[in-house]
């Protein structure tokens, strides 16, 4: 667990308009023809969805952001109201309570008296508690919007000399020794900040090298400036900020601005035009509302709301930290189908996201689930290198459990926090996993799991199959050696079979099927010792959205399946994550020169290199690098085998395996 999230919570008050809104046309969001490519990263660790049972619940209100030191938890926002579970009362707590880590127990001992929502916690590098939001006054004395706390009592840090005497303060970061704040304000400690500053965590006193200020709310009604969203790299080189804004430092920065703290803070040359138009005309002033530094800082995530629009409004982006220039472009972008997404926080390798919305991957829904879109219904885990939801489903539902009086469903989900031992949801509902949560609810890493890298095969050799009617195959050895004898085998299970490729140890095949919506589905079998298992159909692939059987050929790499269709002359790919099975709902179009894609009849990849057969019968290989922007395949195919009564290499079902 990074310190970067251990030290830090996040979340704030904002309108939202319900997720259904049918009154309005809109245009679909453009998405462009290849995203950016991102080469395997290293094993995830994903916490149950089974959302533990002794978490307090708070009556009412919301509950916005939480804090760890040893095994007390704090937990803030703006509610009258709170409880133990089991408990059949409420004790009345205003805006930030604690309790224990281990057994939920709430910790009478600690008393603050705030009068206003607490938005942002922190904890001071000398262990106290520093509270940042919308209050006037701090246990019976005027104090501001920032403060520090004992955080065995709740009493004031007299000393601790930081003040939010501008604005509400709506985030509070410490990394290291020094504090960032961002919010709605234009004074800190009595000087003149906008939205953005820097204090010392330990004192509290204004650093004077961060002088770096947003300003210029977006042109729309009801359009305040503010910062929503802030974030520290790890390695404390890198800020990024979201919110309501147009320009930093007299810089065109509009919603979303990178700064290098490296040294003197200074804007970073770093620009992106994805979040400049408007979603829903003025009905959302801005629309990016929350960002997250993965645990090592090669990426970021922004999330947002908005509606739909020519720009990344209702949607997960990922962007990689290094890149640089204006119109920067986000490596993958996940879509929701216009709902809200208001939360997110990456770590352990996994862009977990909360919000208003019913599904994920539904670029092309709108107001409903359109093809591909996954339901997953205020909370989801994405797999980090596409942004494809994981087989990870809570859902911010209190099934049947919900009490007299209590939320069913609320705009917001205003808080994921990562601490030391699971994942922090704060809410404004009282549901989650199906159970009664109030307001707030915890994921443990205990009972969570480990969700390996799974790729093509990667040896140099091994064996081709080609299919060779029902229930037979063609199996030849192929390597750096050459191309063996073919011999047919029997697979019993492989009936009806179209294009087919391996992904670990599993076998991927499309299957005509006249039961089917599109007359055919894509079913996964295990793939051991050279033997295909019995299929089962996959979950992750809704069949009434696409022709598995209209693929002439499909092969995965890296988070990728690759396929063609004898109708056009491309190389397609669609994002495919292992865990679920979850296929993209997105066809992207990758450069290629000097192969007719129309004609090939089955590939795979092999070592570096795309294998493929053709409709005159021959075997061709050539090189194929998925990063390439120009052309990802070599100028130049040779062809490795002729057709023969053996071997005619027209067929879909072609795939290469290890055994």
């Amino acid at each position: 667990m990074s310190l970067k999230r251990r030290l830090r919570s996040r979340r704030l008050t904002r309108l939202l308009v319900p997720a259904a809104v049918t009154s309005l046309t809109v245009a679909l969001t453009a998405i462009p023809a290849s995203a950016v490519y991102v080469p395997p990263s290293a094993s995830a660790t994903i916490v149950t969805a089974n959302p533990a049972d002794n978490t307090p619940h708070a009556k009412d209100g919301s509950m916005r952001a939480f804090a760890q030191i040893g095994n007390t938890v704090y937990a803030g926002g703006s509610f009258t109201g709170v409880k133990a579970d089991g408990a059949t009362s409420w004790s009345t707590a205003n805006n930030l309570i604690a309790y224990d880590a281990t057994t939920g127990a709430l910790k009478t001992g600690f008393t603050p008296a705030i009068d206003g929502a607490v938005q942002t916690l922190a904890v001071s590098p000398d262990g106290k508690l520093i509270v940042g939001g919308s209050f006037g006054t701090v246990n019976g004395v005027a104090r501001k919007n920032l403060v520090e706390l004992d955080p065995a009592t709740g009493a004031t840090i007299t000393s601790w000399v930081g003040r939010g005497d501008g604005g509400v303060v709506r985030r509070a970061i410490v990394h290291d020794n020094y504090l960032y704040i961002a919010g709605a304000f234009h004074w800190v400690n009595g000087t003149e900040h906008s939205l953005l500053a820097r204090l010392n965590a330990t004192t509290g006193a204004i650093d004077s090298t961060f002088q770096v200020d947003a300003s210029g709310a977006r042109p729309y009604d009801n359009s305040t400036e503010l910062i929503w969203g802030l974030a520290v790299a790890p390695d404390g080189d890198t800020v990024v900020a979201v919110g309501n804004f147009t320009s930093v430092n007299g810089n065109a920065r509009n919603q979303a601005v990178m700064i290098d703290t490296s040294g003197t803070p200074t804007v970073a040359d770093w620009n992106t035009d994805r979040y400049v138009a408007a979603c829903y005309s003025g009905t959302f002033p801005f629309y990016a509302r929350d960002v997250d530094f993965s645990d090592n800082g090669d990426y970021f995530v922004i999330i947002a709301d908005g509606g739909r629009g020519d720009a990344y409004c209702d949607a997960t982006a990922r962007w990689e930290t290094a890149d640089r220039g204006s119109n920067v472009k986000a490596t993958w972008v996940d879509f929701t189908g216009t709902d809200s997404v208001t939360s997110v926080e990456v770590t352990g390798g996994v862009v977990y996201v909360g919000g208003h919305f019913r599904w994920q991957n539904n670029a092309n829904g709108n107001d409903a689930q359109g093809a591909g879109g996954v339901s997953r219904y205020g909370i989801a885990a994405l797999d980090q290198q596409n942004g494809v939801p994981l087989n990870w489903n809570p859902t911010r539902s209190p099934g049947s459990e919900l009490p007299s009086g209590g939320t069913n469903w609320g705009p917001i989900m205003w808080e994921l926090w990562s601490g030391p031992n699971g994942l922090f949801a704060g809410y404004d509902s009282d549901g989650l996993g199906n159970e009664y949560h109030g307001r707030m609810g915890y994921f443990s890493k205990s009972g969570g799991r480990t969700i390996a890298v799974q790729d093509a095969p990667q040896a140099d050799s091994g064996f081709l199959y080609l299919g060779a009617g029902n229930g037979q195959v063609t199996k030849v050895s192929f390597g750096s050696g050459g191309i063996g004898t073919p011999a047919t085998v029997s697979q019993p299970q492989l009936t009806s079979a179209k294009a087919a490729f391996a992904l670990s140890n599993k076998l991927y095949w499309a299957k005509t099927d006249s039961t089917k919506p599109t007359g055919s589905v894509l079913n996964v079998s295990m793939l051991t010792g050279g033997t295909i298992g019995a299929p089962w159909e996959s979950s992750g692939w809704n069949t009434s959205w696409f022709n598995a059987a209209s693929m002439t050929g499909a092969f995965y790499l890296q988070g990728r399946m690759y396929y063609t269709t004898s109708s056009s002359n491309s190389l397609f790919y669609r994002y495919l994550t292992p865990d679920g099975s979850v296929v993209g709902c997105t066809a992207f179009t990758l450069p290629t020169t000097g192969i007719d894609w129309r004609t090939v009849r089955g590939m795979t990849w092999v070592a570096g290199k795309l294998v493929y057969g053709s409709t005159n019968g021959s075997l061709r290989s050539v090189d194929f690098d998925p990063a390439a922007s120009t052309a990802v395949v070599g100028s130049t195919a040779t062809v490795v085998a002729a057709p023969t009564a053996e071997a005619t290499w027209n067929n879909p079902t072609l795939f290469f395996a290890t055994s």
